[in-house]
């Protein structure tokens, strides 16, 4: 009894000159410097000697904690390339210290505001501090140079009050701004350089068109990207023996349940969208059997219609998926697939 009293009696001196230590301002400014120091002195590793894909916005506008809107970032040998910039995306890379010279460009699959709304923040992050040696590529499906258009008109003050402030050695204005690149599918390859090649190709997201996925080739490892689209033959048929296929998924058995819970509790307006989106989606089992005609290696789903939230949803979301493939994952913020170069292996981990 002694011991453990004596114990406490030392915890409780400990704790004590803890507080007292931290109190002190000195004390207070070494650590938190200290803190500040380590912070900007590290960096993620993206396994630039691969073909990596890292997830920053896994959700669909149907807000999920944890979550981000759509957005994947693809890193090609040290090469960055952001295909989509939902809603929170650019915080995660900003918070993932993720570094921005190495983006090369941003690439759009379609024009919805939960793909291209955190453009202005990739735009910034990309350009404030970085020496870019251009404007920021923007590759994207007939209607992206209107959006940056958009963009750039009211970022125009922004631009002007950070160029005022920091000059030309932190905000040059001659690389200020977005060089859009319209997608002309009769020549879908938009990237052919250093071992790497992207491919457009036209999906299937009625009333949006076009809508895009685009096919990495690097060095003798593949990945597609599905963007938004219902069941595809199209990229069925650009996905044939990708090592790893990112696919939306959509769990019409959950949004019909949203349905009829908004109409039970007097929101019909919310439950006309829920029934509106069904039609315009892929079903998780639909992209497993997708992925079994592509033959890729492994089929990870991203863009979650609605992201599940616990356990019980997740297993309610993926539903007859395992009784038609087995190589699957589900993607959140923050998971990264790696594909080192002379292998068959595909790594499934999460940054940092």
């Amino acid at each position: 009894m002694k011991l453990i009293k004596y114990f406490m009696i030392a915890v409780a001196i400990i704790f004590a000159l803890i507080i007292f230590l931290t109190s002190i301002p000195a004390v207070q400014d070494s650590l938190v410097g200290t803190g500040i120091k380590n912070q900007f002195n590290s960096q993620p590793d993206l396994h630039d000697d691969s073909l990596t894909a890292l997830v920053c916005g896994s959700r669909s506008p149907i807000p999920a904690p944890g979550r981000a809107e759509a957005c994947i970032l693809v890193n090609a040998g040290g090469n960055y390339y952001v295909v989509d910039s939902g809603d929170g995306s650019v915080s995660n890379l900003r918070n993932w210290q993720v570094d921005p010279s190495k983006i090369k460009a941003s690439l759009l699959t379609h024009l919805h505001s939960d793909h291209i709304s955190d453009l202005a923040d990739l735009h910034q992050m990309t350009w404030i501090g970085q020496s870019r040696p251009k404007s920021l590529d923007v590759y994207g499906p007939q209607g992206v140079e209107r959006v940056t258009q958009g963009f750039e008109d009211a970022y125009q003050l922004d631009y002007g009050y950070r160029h005022d402030h920091h000059g030309d050695s932190v905000a040059p204005l001659d690389v200020v701004g977005f060089d859009p690149h319209p997608i002309d599918l009769t020549n879908p390859v938009i990237v052919n350089e250093g071992g790497l090649r992207i491919t457009a190709f036209a999906v299937q997201h009625e009333p949006v068109e076009p809508a895009l996925g685009y096919r990495f080739d690097y060095k003798g490892r593949s990945l597609v990207i599905s963007g938004d689209t219902r069941y595809s033959k199209n990229l069925i048929k650009y996905s044939q023996d990708a090592d790893v296929l990112f696919h939306e998924g959509q769990a019409n058995h959950i949004l019909k349940l949203m349905e009829d819970g908004a109409n039970d509790v007097g929101r019909p307006m919310l439950g006309t969208i829920m029934k509106d989106i069904l039609t315009y989606h892929t079903t998780p089992e639909e992209a497993a059997q997708a992925a079994n005609l592509a033959n890729v290696d492994h089929l990870m789903f991203y863009h979650l219609i609605p992201a599940p939230r616990n356990e019980l949803m997740e297993r309610m979301f993926f539903r007859g998926v395992n009784a038609i493939r087995k190589n699957w994952s589900s993607a959140e913020d923050g998971t990264m697939v790696v594909l080192p170069l002379d292998s068959d292996e595909i790594k499934i981990t999460k940054i940092n």
